[in-house]
């Protein structure tokens, strides 16, 4: 062929060739990691079949990275938590000169269709997604970023969960708690089990007893707003009520503190109340909620980053904060009558 034949072959034309995305041509052909050795060779061999011009192939970042975010959480415009994340890695996005497209993804999906039709070189993925949804996402075989998720042989980014349910509950008990309760999601989540874990280990080293009844899960058969409120009512049907309760996310704290008011109860004085993520509203709720704050922007800019850079299977730990509001203040000690 002559090189003006050369020029008119597209990476498209060489991706339907080879039966794979333009992605995976990408990648194959700059010889980034996460493809098979045999997927490889296939674009390689077609590649050099059709006499694809590589002169003008970029080599480094991916050039379009698509969000997957699991649809059962909602629309992503009014989701507190992951909304930020995404906010944060369109700017990393935007920066780098890279495309950023986004897409719901959950079980049944044909995702390998989906993600074609995207012509992405790279997947970041946020959030809980189930491991049939997941099996589906890797086998796209692209470069694949988690972010508030953990699998082996995938490099995740997540903010340390278990330090900041630890902070959250030994605030509590330095508070004077003596009868703390929590109030868990679905503990087949990474960040989740990571949370229970940490509210645990502060009440082992404060050598406080833990009355099991004061752990309680939300019923996903509810929804979201009433399951929150059903674990709240859950907690004041016991015999003895708790005095404080960590949530393990904003949101389900807040429900929490309406049924505690809707009961006669006042927060903080009557029960202490303190929650997870640092949502908008927990700032200009009433109480103010006490929280622990995450970074969501930089969990999004983090995965970006660690795609572009071709980072290698580990996980990404990012800092968290306590900030502690009027929701979980400790009463007060009666005035001096000197």
């Amino acid at each position: 062929m002559t090189d003006k034949t050369k020029r008119r072959v597209t990476i498209r034309e060489l991706a339907q060739a080879a039966g794979v995305s333009i992605g995976t041509v990408s990648r194959a052909l700059k010889g980034q990691p996460g493809l098979s050795e045999q997927t490889r060779a296939d674009v390689i061999r077609v590649a050099h079949e059709l006499n694809y011009d590589l002169s003008h192939l970029q080599t480094g970042k991916p050039r379009r990275i698509l969000f997957l975010y699991n649809r059962s959480i909602g629309s992503l415009a009014t989701n507190q938590f992951y909304s930020i994340v995404l906010h944060g890695a369109e700017a990393a996005c935007r920066e780098a000169g890279v495309l950023l497209s986004l897409m719901s993804v959950a079980p049944g999906d044909d995702v390998a269709a989906q993600v074609r039709r995207h012509e992405s070189d790279a997947l970041l993925a946020a959030g809980y997604i189930d491991s049939e949804t997941m099996a589906a996402i890797r086998q796209c075989d692209l470069p694949l970023v988690l972010v508030d998720h953990f699998m082996v042989g995938v490099h995740c980014v997540n903010d340390d969960n278990l330090h900041g349910a630890w902070l959250a509950t030994r605030h509590l008990l330095e508070g004077g708690s003596r009868r703390p309760a929590a109030i868990f999601g679905p503990l087949s989540h990474h960040s989740v089990a990571l949370r229970a874990k940490g509210f645990h280990k502060a009440l082992f080293e404060a050598k406080r007893l833990h009355d099991p009844d004061l752990d309680v899960t939300l019923d996903m058969a509810l929804q979201y707003s009433e399951a929150g409120q059903d674990a709240m009512r859950r907690l004041l049907a016991l015999p003895k009520r708790p005095d404080a309760v960590f949530a393990y996310n904003d949101e389900t704290a807040l429900n929490a503190i309406e049924v505690c008011t809707a009961a006669g109860l006042r927060v903080p004085e009557d029960i202490r109340v303190i929650g997870y993520d640092d949502i908008a509203a927990a700032s200009r709720s009433k109480p103010t909620l006490s929280t622990v704050r995450v970074d969501k922007e930089a969990l999004g800019r983090e995965a970006v980053r660690a795609l572009i850079e071709g980072a290698s299977p580990s996980e990404t730990l990012l800092p968290v904060e306590l900030v502690v509001r009027d929701s979980s203040r400790p009463a007060r000690p009666p005035a001096s009558k000197d």
